[in-house]
């Protein structure tokens, strides 16, 4: 009998996902990570050695709450300790994690930070770029695999299979998105991509990564308040029947827009995206729809920051990674099916996310009040009690 194939990529040993091409076995569980540049491996040499390596600015100060768990990540990462942070949606996150990212490269060690979205990857290494402004950034996600080398690279959770044993600290971010979450391959790519500290992060991580954090080596720290302090918005349930509910977000929507607060309009589906963008944009001008079939997506999200457009009527692809002062939120047909308790509660966080603008609006529209509707709301309202 032959010695047992172990994918050395993503630790697959089920036969039933093994094949054979010219007698020599391969993965089919993450073969379809593989491309014409899958080959190619980064380097681990240091390109930057130099006394400003891993310095970094803030123009602001962290809270009391973010610079005790900023603190914490830092001597778990020193201890060997893998950390979750479990904090509520405009916690700051990011910039809790700088401290020790500014350790390891400091010490001249490789730091990735990975996340399930190629949007959000890219306003991520925007951030991290004005930051660090003295070591190299190198941003890796589909049709964007060139250039692998890098002290501080920003990836979306599909590349790390490139990075094996490359990373001192991984930092890997929205482990309950689509499409990490779930995904057994993906997840064997992060625990084979870095060799001593792993942080991950989420507003909402499931029942299973709680538990895998709660065992002797792990941890999870709790942030439980915004960096600003204020309270997270509550949503307000609107029970509207069909023809009466469109109507209401028109008036709901010239009423935000004479106020100059820009509105997202989230739709479950393209197609009621589509139906609902026909009625209001007949009479309520300056708005987008925005999918992830949409190729211009890109430019539309520029031109709503800088205030062409007034709304968006989006699917759940500006879900996360997208800040906007005073932003307000609709969501249409909140009851769906689509929509569980953590969608809810992550849509919920787009508003009140700037210190100068904590406060707005979320408003769900329904016919009936769903078991998903009613935790969410429980769910912010305990965060809020902590503060």
């Amino acid at each position: 009998m032959g010695r047992k194939f172990i994918c050395p990529k993503c630790g697959n040993e089920d036969i039933r996902k093994i094949g054979y091409l010219n007698g020599e076995p391969y993965c089919r569980a993450c073969i379809r990570f593989t491309g014409p540049l899958a080959n190619i491996e980064p380097s681990k040499t240091i390109s930057f050695i130099n006394n400003k390596r891993g310095e970094y600015s803030l123009s602001y100060q962290l809270s009391n709450d973010q610079f005790r768990i900023s603190n914490m990540i830092l001597n778990c990462y020193l201890s060997g300790v893998e950390a979750l942070i479990y904090a509520v949606c405009g916690a700051g996150k990011t910039e809790i994690v700088y401290e020790t990212i500014s350790y390891v490269l400091r010490n001249g060690g490789k730091v990735g930070f990975a996340i399930p979205r190629r949007d959000v990857v890219i306003e991520i290494y925007q951030r991290l770029k004005e930051v660090f402004k003295h070591d190299k950034l190198t941003s890796v996600y589909g049709g964007h695999t060139e250039h692998l080398d890098g002290d501080l690279i920003c990836l979306t959770t599909h590349q790390l299979f490139r990075f094996q044993k490359y990373f001192d600290l991984l930092i890997v971010d929205e482990i309950d998105a689509f499409p990490y979450s779930g995904d057994e391959v993906l997840e064997a790519f992060v625990k084979t991509s870095y060799t001593k500290g792993l942080v991950m992060m989420s507003a909402t991580p499931s029942k299973k990564v709680k538990s895998y954090f709660s065992k002797e080596g792990r941890t999870i720290l709790y942030l439980n308040t915004r960096f600003h302090e204020h309270p997270l918005p509550v949503p307000i349930v609107v029970k509207k029947s069909i023809g009466v509910r469109e109507l209401y977000i028109i008036k709901k929507l010239k009423s935000f827009i004479n106020e100059n607060k820009p509105v997202f309009i989230f739709v479950p589906t393209i197609s009621i995206g589509e139906n609902l963008n026909l009625i209001i944009s007949k009479v309520v001008p300056n708005g987008r729809l925005v999918h992830s079939k949409c190729k211009d997506r890109e430019e539309i999200i520029s031109n709503f920051k800088s205030g062409r457009y007034k709304y968006l009527i989006t699917t759940a692809v500006l879900e996360r990674g997208v800040t906007v002062k005073n932003l307000q939120v609709i969501i249409f047909m909140a009851d769906h099916e689509i929509y569980d308790e953590h969608a809810l509660v992550q849509i919920s966080g787009r508003v009140g996310r700037k210190k100068d603008a904590p406060e707005g609006e979320v408003i769900f529209i329904v016919r009936h009040e769903s078991q998903a509707i009613r935790k969410c709301i429980r769910e912010i309202k305990a965060a809020n009690s902590h503060l």
